[in-house]
């Protein structure tokens, strides 16, 4: 499972460099990003991240003013760490509970040790790979590498396994979207699929071919950013060929 985190600051600059470092490790996911405390405070306690990356260059009382108002909200505060291209601050923020303090401009090696240290520090469970569907007291389990993709019908929800094989849970698409591993994205109002299997994307059509199905699976313009997301996933490890 990935770590979340939202980063407060006005340089666009210095966000992009940012997100290109954590991109590398692909356990980072951005929620959001904001250009001042005030906004930053309400991302928090909004979405709830697991770590909040602060520019302390401009407005720094105002940073610490918001980390204070944070304790008064929420039980367990987010791991913050600082980011100024000075050390005049990290005094200040070591005082306020941050967890590191990045100088700019960005050192790879002390990002990478900041973030190993984070990781062990507070460790992400692994998604299960198994799914247990329960109907009174019948409990089936499905492995989620073997599932192809989830499509809605009313109230239930058809699993298309690998094998051919489709098999009914009287719960709602919804239910499983958040419960299935990272590989899994919803891609229409009816449909889920599962990533590992997906063989063409035509933006055209606004179609996905999945592998050893012949049916085609539609994706809505609500799902399009979904679609380029894992068009980028999937591009990293090709080769292209344009015609």
């Amino acid at each position: 499972m990935n770590y979340t985190y939202t980063i407060i600051d006005s340089d666009a600059v210095s966000n992009l460099q940012l997100h290109a470092f954590l991109e590398e490790y692909g356990d980072f996911e951005c929620i959001n990003t904001t250009n001042n405390p005030s906004n930053g405070l309400n991302d928090i306690l909004k979405y709830s991240p697991d770590i909040v990356f602060i520019n302390l260059n401009n407005d720094y009382s105002s940073v610490f003013l918001m980390v204070t108002e944070i304790h008064q909200y929420m039980n367990q505060l987010p791991i913050l760490i600082g980011i100024a291209s000075t050390k005049s601050y990290a005094y200040d923020a070591i005082k306020n509970g941050f967890f590191d303090y990045w100088l700019q401009p960005f050192n790879e090696f002390d990002i990478r040790k900041s973030l190993l240290k984070l990781q062990k520090r507070m460790p992400k469970e692994k998604a299960p790979v198994t799914i247990c569907l329960k109907s009174y007291n019948d409990f089936q389990y499905l492995n989620t590498y073997d599932i192809l993709y989830l499509k809605a019908d009313n109230n239930t929800t058809e699993f298309f396994m690998k094998d051919g094989t489709i098999i009914n849970a009287y719960k709602t698409l919804k239910t499983f979207e958040n419960t299935l591993p990272d590989n899994f994205i919803r891609v229409h109002q009816s449909y889920i699929v599962n990533t590992s299997y997906v063989s063409r994307i035509n933006f055209g059509k606004s179609i996905c071919a999945i592998k050893a199905v012949k049916e085609n699976i539609p994706f809505s313009k609500t799902y399009r950013e979904n679609m380029n997301n894992l068009k980028n996933i999937l591009s990293k490890n090709t080769f292209s060929s344009l015609n």
